[in-house]
Formats: structure tokens, C-alpha cells, sequence
């Protein structure tokens, strides 16, 4: 099992958001079990919460921008992709402005004050999907695309294609998160000069400097526009290198735009809220497409949640078979409808019953379209949980079990003859004085058929 992670201490960085130009103090900070990562507003009134959470996503020019209730948080992917590169789970981002500071235009910063924190284990299992079948989406006004696919760990691959000389193809791989830190962290942001230049017209890059983007001139610069630069970059000399990159930087890695890409797919895929086990494969990635794909996961994942069906090998051996239930279990035939239990801990059952033609209930509950009765598969569960709670005691066969309460019963998909049901319940509550306290569901088909919330009490035989 691995467990889920989050700092050791607090850390605080300062800088200057890069299209506000106004300066910021973020402060990670350590955060309980199943908070995932959370930003806090700490200079408006209440420390407004907005989690990292691809539904909050309002707009993608230029960054990721995140807004709930009316409260905005902008460009948090480069910290987001260093949460998740450093392999983290739950970490709270105090910020005293929207945007989070660019700093170096790269992930680098945030991944040194992580460490330098320290990061410690939780006492709780990670959550992980794990990608069982290929999951696309395609900006068709773009032509951008990425998918996942299954895999043994989370691993991405980013195809860029500007179409300009100066930048060509590139791709870049992350083959697992252990090669974050050091292959992608430090790549860095960039723009092309005609990007920059309709940019600095709308006042929509005032923290920008030489220093936390790269450039790459893909056209003939004219004095105008190189004397702007010059201004709004604080600079009195500048000139384009023999590469197509506007000085002050010198590239870390002949494809850093590629690795970057790379970078702001962890990062943004980081909104949709779980670890991810699959092959990000993203050709000709940006904000807009890698967020929708998150919302996309996002649904994909709350659906399979809510109908969650666990898998068992149904051929391995029984942790008990019919004859060790009826050693536990009052019931006989034709009213015992458990015919294994698979799994069992302090906390939960697994128990399974074949349903055949031969079933007595058949023959009178609809003879022509034979349906086993919704009353049956309940009773089916509370005998399984009814294993539980019999297991606490060292007599079980001086006890019965009766039902307390039945809440929220859905049958939500027919159970037919030659169907195999697979019943798990799991404690709402601890056991306390033989009353057992349960979520039972039932599956059937890859389906969750039937669900209820169950109390039952054991009581010694009179």
C-alpha cells in the first residue's frame, strides 16, 4: 500500500506574479489525510479555500486559471506539477495575492523549498486510478491532442510542433516521477516574439523579465519593437542569439520547450484531484486541452467511484466455503444465499452466491422472466455481513442475527439465473455490543446491482 504524503514543515517563497507584476508570498504548508492540494486566500476576508480542482478552471490564456465563488488564483500549474514531481498528496498554498509568484518561468524553486521542508508519510492508503483502458481528448480547433493509456506507472510524452523554424519539433519523456527533479523542473516557460509583443501591448505580462521566459524570435525584429522590449524589460542592450533565443538565457536542454509542455501537463493534470497510473502521451499540448482532459478523467473517475466494482479471483480458495458458513450461520436451505466468502478483515466481507434456474424463489417470482426478488439479495447481504459480526465472538454458533434498521436500499440492475453476485460490506461504525453498523453493495456483471445501509444485532440463542 502506498501511502499518501504531505510536508514536514512550512516554507515561504517570494516573487512576482507574471501578468499582475504584483508581488506574492506563498507558504506551503503541511495538510491532513485526503486534503489533496488547496490554495487559501489569506489576504481577503476569510481565507477563502479553492482546491485544485479542474472544475474551478475559468480560463487557459496564457495559464491556468482557477476561480470559485469569485475568488481567482492564477497560473498555479508550475507549483502543482512540483507537488506532484516531488510526489506528494496533500499540501495547503497560502498566497497573498491571486497569482503565484513565476519566479524562474520554471518548476525549480517550488521543488527546493519542498525539500527543504522535508516531506513525511500519512497514515492513509494514496488514492490512485488506474487507467484500464485508452481516454483521448481532441481540440479540434487546435488540432491539439492527448490521451492516456494503461501502464505499470504514471508516465507522460509531449510532442510540440509550433510550426516555425526557430523552434521545430521537439518531444519530450518523463518516464517515471523520479525523473521530475532533475530532467524536468528546471525547464522553463516561453513565448514566441509575436506572442510577446501583442502581449506587452495589453499589459498582460508586467512580471516578465528575460529572466523567467525564454523568447524565440520567429520573426525579423524591428527597432520599435526591440526598443520596446528594451523598456519593458529594464534592459539597455538586446539581441537575438544565433539559435533564434533572445539573450540574458542560455537554454538548459536543446528541447526545454518540449520538457516545459511536459512540465504544465503534470501540473495541470494535478486538478484532477488523484494519482494517476497510466501513459499521458500529449502532441501539441496547452492549457485549454490538458485541463478539459482533466475534467474529463475527473467525471470518468467519479462515475467509476460512485459504481465501483471490485475485482476477486473467483477460482482461488475460499477463505470459507458453504460447509464453514453453516458452522457460523443459523440459516439452511433454501433461505441460506451465501455460498462463499473470498475476503475478510476487521472491518469488512467479501461473500459470493451463484445464481442458477435452480433457485426455489423462481419458481413462483416471475416463472416466464425469472428475477431474483430485491428482498433476497438484501437478506443475501446481511447474512454475508452477518459472517462479520459472528466472527467477533468465539461461539457463533449459540448466536443469531437479526435485522435493526434497513436504509437507503437502490436496485439499480436486474439479477437473473446464471448471474454470480458478489457481496461486500463494509463497518459505517465500529462494532459495539453486537450492533454492526454497515454500507453493503452488491455487484453482478461488472454492475453495481443493489446497495443498502444496514444495522444488525447478535443475540445469544435463548
Amino acid at each position: 500500500m502506498v501511502k499518501q504524503k504531505t510536508i514536514k514543515n512550512e516554507i515561504s517563497l517570494t516573487g512576482v506574479g507574471l501578468h499582475t507584476g504584483k508581488e506574492v508570498t506563498m507558504t506551503f504548508k503541511p495538510a491532513p489525510i485526503n486534503n489533496g492540494f488547496t490554495f487559501v486566500r489569506v489576504d481577503l476576508q476569510g481565507q477563502p479555500v479553492i482546491e485544485a480542482d479542474a472544475n474551478y478552471v475559468v480560463n487557459t490564456q496564457r495559464g491556468t486559471n482557477l476561480e470559485k465563488l469569485g475568488v481567482k488564483i492564477q497560473t498555479p500549474e508550475h507549483v502543482l506539477a512540483a507537488l506532484v514531481g516531488c510526489d506528494l498528496d496533500n499540501v495547503i498554498i497560502e498566497l497573498n495575492a491571486s497569482e503565484l509568484p513565476i519566479m524562474d518561468g520554471s518548476s525549480k524553486y517550488f521543488v527546493e523549498a519542498i525539500e527543504k521542508a522535508g516531506i513525511e508519510e500519512q497514515d492513509a492508503k494514496r488514492n490512485v486510478y488506474v487507467v484500464k483502458e485508452v481516454i483521448s481528448f481532441t481540440d479540434e480547433t487546435t488540432g491539439s491532442e492527448i490521451l492516456v493509456m494503461p501502464s505499470d506507472e504514471y508516465q507522460v510524452t509531449t510532442m510540440v510542433d509550433f510550426g516555425t523554424k526557430v523552434l521545430g519539433t521537439q518531444n519530450a519523456t518523463m518516464k517515471n516521477l523520479g525523473d521530475f527533479k532533475d530532467e524536468i523542473a528546471n525547464s522553463r516557460t516561453f513565448s514566441f516574439l509575436h506572442e510577446l509583443e501583442s502581449l506587452l501591448e495589453h499589459g498582460l505580462i508586467k512580471g516578465g523579465d528575460l529572466n523567467n521566459a525564454i523568447v524565440y524570435v520567429d520573426k525579423e525584429i524591428s527597432e520599435s519593437t526591440m526598443e520596446n522590449l528594451k523598456k519593458a524589460f529594464g534592459k539597455e542592450k538586446i539581441s537575438v542569439k544565433p539559435n533564434g533565443v533572445l539573450d540574458n538565457l542560455t537554454l538548459h536542454y536543446p528541447n526545454e520547450a518540449a520538457r516545459h509542455k511536459l512540465l504544465d501537463v503534470v501540473g495541470d493534470l494535478a486538478l484532477i484531484g488523484v494519482r494517476i497510473q497510466g501513459k499521458i502521451i500529449a502532441n501539441k499540448p496547452g492549457h485549454f486541452v490538458n485541463t478539459q482532459f482533466a475534467k474529463k478523467i475527473g467525471k470518468i473517475i467519479k462515475i467509476e467511484q460512485r459504481n465501483h466494482v471490485p475485482v476477486y479471483d473467483l477460482n482461488k480458495e475460499p477463505l470459507m466455503d458453504i460447509h464453514k458458513i453453516m458452522a457460523m450461520l443459523p440459516h439452511r436451505p433454501p433461505f441460506l444465499l451465501i455460498d462463499r466468502i473470498i475476503e475478510m478483515s476487521d472491518r469488512h466481507v467479501v461473500g459470493l452466491k451463484n445464481v442458477t434456474m435452480n433457485e426455489n424463489f423462481f419458481v413462483g417470482h416471475f416463472p416466464e422472466a425469472p428475477v431474483m426478488p430485491g428482498v433476497l439479495i438484501v437478506e443475501a447481504m446481511a447474512q454475508t455481513g452477518g459472517i462479520l459480526v459472528l466472527s467477533t465472538v468465539p461461539d457463533p454458533e449459540n448466536y443469531l442475527t437479526y435485522f435493526m434498521k434497513i436504509d437507503n436500499v437502490k436496485f439499480k440492475h436486474k439479477v437473473l439465473p446464471g448471474d454470480t453476485l458478489i457481496f461486500k460490506c463494509e463497518l459505517i461504525s465500529p462494532i459495539r455490543r453486537g450492533i454492526c453498523h454497515m454500507q453493503a453493495n452488491a455487484y453482478a456483471n461488472g454492475k453495481l446491482v443493489t446497495e443498502a445501509e444496514l444495522m444488525a444485532q447478535i443475540a445469544r440463542k435463548q
